[in-house]
């Protein structure tokens, strides 16, 4: 056994080379990587200018990407390998933070760096997503979703967070509120259901899905059952690639924090 072993954690990473490396990357070209094309020349402009700013005031290296294809994976998955392949954001602070959108999948993803983490939080990041970018892009507006976008991050990283804060805040209490709500309709539910299966096994045969034993019935409401939660990639990150025009990353990277939309 212990020398099979080895020969299966070689197999892993193989396996989990292969997974990184099944996307087909583009070169990162710039601040502004237009895949896709929906970006005027003259937003692209502007975004440019107001990424350079950000990079030569904080060291932020903040990159607006997008895609014809996510090549049949997820944005999450993608965006994080994306970010980690043109490692984004200086090697030591891990400030990098990419803004990436899929028009065709119709997805969008802030995916943030390890060292942003605690400033461009996962919730700011939605709430950018979702009330200034999804707006314009479900106008088909993909340049000025864009540029709210970046506004919107630039300001968070800038230290200017009342107003998204603030929206935070609403967005948390209408699902509280929710919650209160359905909480009691929900619990009185479960117990409805209980008690008519409890009714049900008294009366089911021995053979059936319910156990009798010293006189009492045991229900499993959930036999087999589990529960699983999905979470983001965390890669190890390729060798650089391909980069032009005078513009790369500074050795970055990203366990993928940040936050996706959709419209």
């Amino acid at each position: 056994m212990k020398k099979l072993a080895p020969i299966a954690a070689a197999t892993l990473v193989v396996l989990f080379a292969s997974v990184a490396f099944a996307y087909l990357f583009p070169a990162l070209t710039g601040r502004v990587v237009d895949g896709a094309g929906v970006m005027s020349p003259a937003s692209r402009s502007d975004v440019e200018t107001k990424l350079k700013n950000l990079e030569d005031k904080s060291g932020i290296q903040l990159v607006v990407a997008t895609v014809k294809s996510l090549q049949g994976g997820d944005i999450e998955t993608f965006a994080n390998g994306l970010f980690r392949f043109w490692h984004l954001g200086e090697a030591k602070k891990n400030n990098g933070v990419l803004l990436l959108v899929a028009p065709a999948e119709h997805k969008v993803r802030i995916e943030v760096g390890y060292g942003l983490e605690g400033t461009l939080t996962d919730a700011l990041s939605s709430v950018i997503i979702q009330s200034a970018v999804l707006p314009r892009f479900k106008a088909n507006d993909f340049s000025g979703g864009i540029e709210r976008g970046v506004d919107g991050i630039i300001s968070v990283l800038s230290g200017d967070t009342t107003d998204w804060q603030r929206k935070v805040a609403v967005r948390q209490d209408d699902t509280g509120s929710l919650f209160n709500l359905l909480f009691p309709l929900l619990f009185f539910g479960v117990f409805i259901f209980v008690f008519f299966q409890m009714v049900r096994a008294e009366r089911a045969s021995p053979s059936g899905r319910y156990v009798r034993g010293n006189g009492r019935t045991v229900f499993m409401p959930f036999p087999g059952g589990s529960w699983g939660g999905g979470g983001s990639s965390d890669w190890g990150g390729s060798s650089g690639g391909g980069f032009d025009g005078g513009f790369s990353g500074g050795g970055g990277s990203s366990g993928g924090g940040g936050a996706s939309g959709s419209w």
